[in-house]
């Protein structure tokens, strides 16, 4: 059973005293391509590294995460740019509107939205995005940019079926981690009701582990949790959830 972790930051600090048996553990329950979204220009370093260290099994986005869309965003935006330039990422992400940690901060937050789905889109390639309590803001710039070249994923999907459904009409698939396992997720009310190739698994690691680890450090070899859990709600076997949702991987990031 061959998994995809589409999203785990697996070059923070948190991984700093374990990271090759963290990865020797995802690799015994089966995950074996591990995608790694961008924070800002500070870890990219540490991204390249990682992917050194495990070059056919992880593959890296560039991107500013709108939590660190800060005075100098146009410096970062600069180095999103160039560093898309050298070329090796397979997506823009992570990228979005974040209204939960800062709210006065939207604007300039929506322009680099904006922004780098235009360096994607260029490029040919997908975008990833980080929405917390901004649906509404995030869905309104995707309307702007709608088209054929708008493609990638909603990462950490929590919204609505109807939200859902409108996620999946501009383009995007819908990332499924920890909350699909919690009791008072809501999304495993009618995942059911979105064909399963519309969905792609995730981690978030090390934030949001799944039920039982929830509250602690997230892992990917924890993906084997959401599996289970999809397997539930579907009513069909976790090897056919893997092989669906890592086909699916394949279809948005081309490797």
């Amino acid at each position: 059973m061959t998994l995809t972790d589409t999203h785990a930051h697996l070059y923070v600090e948190a991984f700093d005293e374990d990271r090759a048996r963290m990865m020797a553990r995802a690799r015994a329950e089966g995950v074996e391509r591990f995608f790694i979204p961008a924070i800002d220009s500070a870890y990219t370093e540490r991204m390249r590294d990682l992917r050194e260290a495990y070059p056919d099994e992880v593959f890296l986005m560039c991107g500013l995460h709108p939590t660190h869309v800060k005075e100098d965003f146009e410096a970062e935006l600069r180095h999103v740019e160039r560093e898309l330039d050298r070329g090796g990422y397979v997506a823009v992400g992570e990228i979005g509107i974040d209204l939960y940690w800062d709210q006065t901060r939207l604007e300039a937050q929506q322009e680099a939205f904006r922004r780098q789905i235009r360096m994607a889109k260029s490029r040919g390639l997908p975008i990833v995005i980080h929405c917390r309590e901004a649906f509404d803001e995030i869905f309104e710039i995707l309307a702007e940019c709608q088209g054929p070249d708008l493609r990638g994923i909603f990462h950490c999907f929590t919204g609505t079926l109807e939200q859902a459904r409108l996620a999946l009409a501009y383009g995007m698939k819908l990332g499924i981690g920890g909350v699909a396992t919690f009791k008072n997720g809501k999304i495993d009310q009618f995942l059911d009701e979105l064909p399963l190739e519309s969905l792609v698994l995730e981690t978030d690691s090390p934030y949001l582990a799944p039920t039982p680890h929830r509250g602690k450090r997230n892992e990917p070899a924890y993906l084997k949790f959401v599996v289970s859990r999809l397997s539930e709600i579907y009513g069909i076997p976790e090897a056919r959830i893997a092989e669906i949702t890592t086909e699916t991987s394949r279809e948005v990031f081309g490797v």
